[in-house]
């Protein structure tokens, strides 16, 4: 799969089959709608491709919004208002900086695991456009010309049925419909995808893991919930507590999970691996922390550093917590810890 952090340089642009969207969690409506693009794109001998932006059109409005409200310069965007593509080919395309807008979604996934699910479900074309106030200042128009036509070179588009885009949300599939024919694209539209009535979304993905409904969480994703990465070098805190554990840095700030969990770990050995997991900023041994996944592998010797590993979430304990001492926090590892082992102990692992 290619994966390019812009739209595509001219000289290696191609016609495709396109969808436009955050894709976050990867779950089984965007899968659908990767399954639906394939067949398309395959009919029509084009290569898939899909069009998403970082920072989340939310975020980006998110950090105007805090800029205006604490005084800061609010660039262009302030009265433009414009948007990109929200959760999936589903969603609106951001929109004005209202009560939605300034509040930027937990991730679900990191970008690895993103693009591998992608690519895993067989897109062949990933592109990261750069959202930001040129981008959300485009008039609907603009942005089909610009982007879907000439940066994506589309031969055909799928959304979703609530789409929007375009500075102030102009665009819609009706925009589509009547732009299309003139700019050489044909355009479908995708059903939302709905289990025992309800939408299927990344907002439903992320109820379900801030309530630590990892079995519903799965059921919407279509596997397990999980978080992989290198394991990285630590304050060795764990280790002097009795705690040895691998961490791996996040690349954002606003996860869809916090706290401590029942984990299994994948990349280990040749077997899931039991442990338990802090995931946070890490409140209980310093202010302002990283984002950080810490995993305590039970009964585990030998060097993983640098390993890419795949850490599964199977319950949660509690949330994250500050304590007065190292002693208060050691013993709150160990009943962590010993709860944890009795979830594999019932589970016969």
């Amino acid at each position: 799969m290619d994966v390019f952090r812009r739209l595509p340089p001219a000289d290696q642009r191609q016609p495709c089959a396109l969808t436009i969207g955050n894709f976050d969690g990867v779950h089984l409506g965007h899968q659908a709608v990767l399954q639906e693009l394939r067949a398309q794109a395959d009919r029509r001998g084009l290569p898939t491709c899909v069009l998403t932006f970082e920072p989340h059109p939310r975020e980006y409005f998110a950090a105007l919004h805090r800029s205006t409200a604490e005084g800061g310069h609010a660039d262009a965007a302030a009265g433009a208002a414009g948007s990109a593509p929200a959760e999936a080919p589903g969603a609106a395309m951001a929109g004005s900086p209202g009560a939605a807008a300034t509040q930027a979604p937990p991730r679900i996934l990191t970008e690895r695991d993103k693009l591998d699910a992608l690519s895993r479900y067989g897109v062949d074309r990933v592109c990261i456009a750069h959202f930001n106030a040129s981008v959300a200042a485009l008039p609907a128009a603009t942005f089909v010309d610009e982007v879907i036509v000439e940066g994506m070179q589309a031969r055909f588009l799928l959304i979703g049925d609530d789409f929007r885009f375009g500075a102030k949300r102009q665009g819609s599939f009706e925009t589509l419909r009547a732009l299309g024919p003139q700019r050489g694209f044909e355009l479908a539209q995708m059903a939302t995808i709905r289990r025992d009535g309800a939408r299927i979304s990344s907002s439903a993905v992320r109820t379900a893991l801030a309530t630590g409904d990892f079995a519903l969480a799965e059921s919407l994703l279509g596997r397990p919930y999980f978080i992989s990465g290198h394991v990285v070098h630590g304050r060795k805190l764990g280790r002097t507590l009795g705690f040895p554990t691998l961490n791996i840095r996040l690349n954002f700030d606003h996860p869809a999970v916090a706290g401590v969990f029942v984990v299994q770990v994948h990349g280990v050995a040749d077997r899931p691996w039991p442990a338990v997991a802090s995931l946070g900023t890490r409140p209980a041994v310093e202010r302002n922390g990283k984002l950080l996944l810490e995993v305590h592998l039970f009964d585990f010797s030998g060097d993983l550093y640098g390993k890419l590993v795949r850490v599964e979430f199977l319950q949660r304990l509690r949330e994250e917590r500050h304590y007065d001492s190292l002693e208060a926090l050691t013993a709150q590892i160990d009943l962590d810890a010993r709860q944890a082992r009795g979830f594999f102990q019932r589970r016969g692992q």
